[in-house]
């Protein structure tokens, strides 16, 4: 349940009253069902769930790929229906490609890519949760040269098929595609559901949260070196904050970041997932939230923080330049300089500052249309350029 399949599902409802909606998935979840189920949206996904190879001859060999297609392949009915369709929507995901081999000609596509493979093209991913290479870089680059040569071919080769148009979910997204597979691309922005994120609180909002340290500030999405977990730890030591993290990890990282906590004296609490209501009540609590995420190529945290009326304070990179400004609707703030995010923890707890960033961030995104409405607009609107 990452920022991109929340996104997706909080999108349906209004999808489903533009478009008859059918959704295909080769990994479903409850959240999922359940608002197909409430919509009456077919839902079609294999009998046995799919997931990436994870085995590293697997990677070399760039298996996962016709695997996935096999997936979508063995999915009841797709392949008898999907010439049916007038326009088929794709997020990119772990798999997502895959579909390509069974969609016809004659059938509109629309590529929602939401970032350059990562694993493929950076190596953000190929490092430990403190930043160390998992092995040598140059080896992992050689090893997946035959991935990433496909990816660049089948990236290419949609963006000149007919009826075809891909948009990043940002502008930073889209130029990063321009630099990886130098094509064109479109931008088709996420969107927030209010009412999942509402600035007054709701009856739902009465959890406590046992072991959280006040004061304390919240960093969101499964830990990583991408996600810059490791340096917001760095960073809070000394500024008297403790750090609530929602997303979890694997045992090795969790560990790791257990013992850098104690090393900077920084209380740590995580949990690996909060229902939206929990979320909400502990963001509230928190005097920021805050991201050193790597290049984050939109990023929903600060648009739900400002919302919620908590100050986004994020890396001065990526996406969030696009939803933060500086010092108007939060803090931009750079990488390496410490006593700047100290500053800014400390500007958060103003109250003057916290009414004005939240008003002037709820404006920037009603401004941007960041609500499933315009998001299904904007993909009707597209559709109707393509068919």
């Amino acid at each position: 349940m990452g920022g991109a399949e929340r996104d997706l599902i909080r999108n349906l409802p209004a999808l489903s009253e533009e478009f008859e909606v059918v959704v295909a998935t080769l990994s479903s979840s409850p959240d999922l069902e359940s608002v197909c189920e409430e919509y009456g949206l077919r839902l079609m996904r294999p009998e046995e769930v799919w997931s990436p190879p994870s085995d590293t001859i697997s990677k070399i060999l760039d298996s996962g790929f016709s695997s996935a297609t096999k997936s979508w392949k063995s999915i009841v009915g797709l392949v008898d229906s999907i010439g049916d369709f007038d326009c088929i929507h794709i997020t990119s995901g772990d798999g997502s490609l895959g579909i390509l081999g069974i969609i016809p000609d004659d059938v509109a596509i629309h590529f929602h890519l939401l970032e350059p493979h990562r694993g493929l093209h950076e190596d953000v991913l190929h490092r430990m949760i403190d930043g160390t290479p998992k092995r040598n870089l140059g080896i992992t680059r050689a090893a997946l040269s035959r991935a990433r040569i496909r990816d660049l071919s089948i990236i290419r080769a949609l963006s000149s098929r007919e009826s075809t148009m891909i948009s990043g979910n940002s502008e930073f997204t889209s130029s990063r595609i321009g630099e990886v597979y130098g094509i064109p691309s479109g931008v088709l922005l996420p969107s927030l559901d209010s009412s999942e994120f509402p600035f007054e609180p709701s009856d739902r909002e009465s959890a406590v949260f046992e072991g959280v340290e006040s004061p304390y500030v919240v960093t969101i999405g499964r830990a990583s070196w991408a996600k810059g977990t490791w340096e917001v730890i760095s960073m809070l030591q000394g500024s008297g904050h403790s750090l609530a993290l929602v997303g979890g990890a694997d045992d090795d990282s969790i560990s790791s970041l257990a013992e850098h906590a104690k090393s900077c004296k920084v209380g740590l609490w995580i949990a690996p997932r909060l229902a939206s209501h929990d979320l909400c009540t502990l963001v509230r609590g928190a005097t920021a939230v805050v991201s050193m995420a790597h290049s984050e190529p939109f990023g929903l945290t600060p648009i739900e923080a400002q919302s919620l009326g908590t100050p986004a304070l994020f890396v001065n990179e990526g996406g969030f330049r696009e939803t933060v400004s500086d010092g108007v609707s939060g803090r931009l703030l750079p990488r390496d300089n410490h006593s700047s995010w100290h500053d800014a923890i400390n500007q958060s707890l103003e109250p003057e500052n916290r009414v004005k960033w939240s008003e002037n961030g709820r404006e920037n995104i009603s401004l941007m249309g960041l609500n499933p409405r315009r998001f299904s607009e904007r993909l009707a609107s597209i559709f109707r350029e393509l068919v």
